[in-house]
């Protein structure tokens, strides 16, 4: 009883923290959320997360899903979340030029002769003749926000076929399964997304694919690494830690998937895994196949393919949805990877 009474005692006097110490026990860190999408491209997330590799570099992180990229910037800047990995969007631009967020490496890349994100039609568009992306003046494209990476890619798609972007009907609806819908009920005329979304919508009947995003759009950064300003300046050795697990899990990633250099137990392991997050209403074989079949390059390490990143960052400019004086520094901290 008196050892109870001490050890309760030492408990208020040192604090949970220094108790943990003093008695030996592993002190427990900090809840870190990282703010993620039901996405393959967010692949290396889970498997960051379900194989431990975020505990091993010293991080309690929580997954904290949303529906879209912009809500995730927000909730960086607000401190509801400590990182994220989704495209760079006008809001997250905004944000950095108020010093609230940093992007700090890259990760989903388009790559010629690599399946990226898939243009697709409506079977009701498709069958009124909406079979090429050259064919997208006067046709509706759903968006989720004015400024996302959809806006973005509806914008290489037009550039490349000399259609002017205001004669595409840009549709903002939101969410990810508000598009989904909308392009299944014919509301609207075509779409970009991962792979991942685009052959289960082929697969079921509901959509027809038209072109590739990479065919117009190479060596597109699709999405980067970001925390907060305050992580990046201040809390060095924590944002090191992530970014040194969520490369653990890159590495994993790309073996299994797109260099295909893992054995297949470990691509087995690896899917099912993913398939927890992603489709995860779709039978497990059917999930892997589609894993598979649209697999993305994620870069090694969070590398950051700064150029890329630049032309979006001088194209939000040029569409007047962010600010001229933000400057590259206020929007990168090229001090965590490499830069490619």
């Amino acid at each position: 009883m008196n050892m109870f009474l001490n050890r309760r005692q030492a408990l208020v006097g040192m604090g949970a923290l220094g108790a943990a110490t003093a008695f030996g026990m592993p002190a427990r860190a900090a809840t870190r959320n990282l703010a993620v999408l039901h996405l393959a491209s967010h692949a290396p997330s889970f498997i960051a997360f379900e194989r431990g590799y975020y505990k091993d570099a010293g991080l309690n992180i929580e997954l904290k899903f949303f529906e879209a990229a912009q809500p995730m910037a927000v909730a960086i800047a607000s401190g509801d979340a400590d990182f994220g990995v989704t495209a760079m969007s006008g809001g997250l631009i905004s944000l950095a030029q108020k010093d609230a967020v940093k992007v700090i490496g890259g990760a989903l890349t388009e790559q010629k002769g690599v399946t990226g994100a898939i243009i697709l039609a409506s079977n009701k568009a498709y069958e009124a003749g909406l079979t090429d992306p050259s064919m997208l003046a006067g046709k509706s494209f759903g968006i989720t926000t004015a400024g996302s990476s959809f806006h973005f890619m509806a914008h290489k798609i037009a550039q490349a076929n000399n259609i002017d972007l205001a004669d595409i009907q840009l549709r903002p609806l939101q969410k990810l399964g508000a598009i989904v819908g909308a392009l299944t009920t014919g509301q609207i005329d075509a779409w970009a997304i991962q792979p991942n979304v685009a052959k289960k919508m082929i697969r079921e009947g509901a959509a027809k694919q038209i072109g590739l995003v990479s065919d117009y759009a190479p060596d597109y950064q699709v999405t980067t690494a970001f925390t907060s300003t305050k992580n990046a300046a201040n809390e060095r050795e924590m944002t090191e830690a992530f970014v040194k697990a969520y490369s653990r899990a890159i590495a994993d990633y790309n073996a299994a998937f797109i260099d295909n250099t893992a054995d297949d137990k470990e691509r087995d392991d690896l899917a099912k895994i993913v398939h927890k997050y992603v489709e995860s209403d779709s039978p497990f074989e059917t999930a892997k196949q589609n894993l598979l079949n649209g697999a993305m390059k994620i870069n090694e390490g969070l590398a950051l393919s700064l150029d890329s990143c630049v032309e979006q960052l001088e194209w939000f400019k040029s569409e007047g949805m962010v600010k001229d004086a933000i400057t590259n520094e206020q929007l990168f901290d090229t001090s965590y990877v490499k830069t490619i």
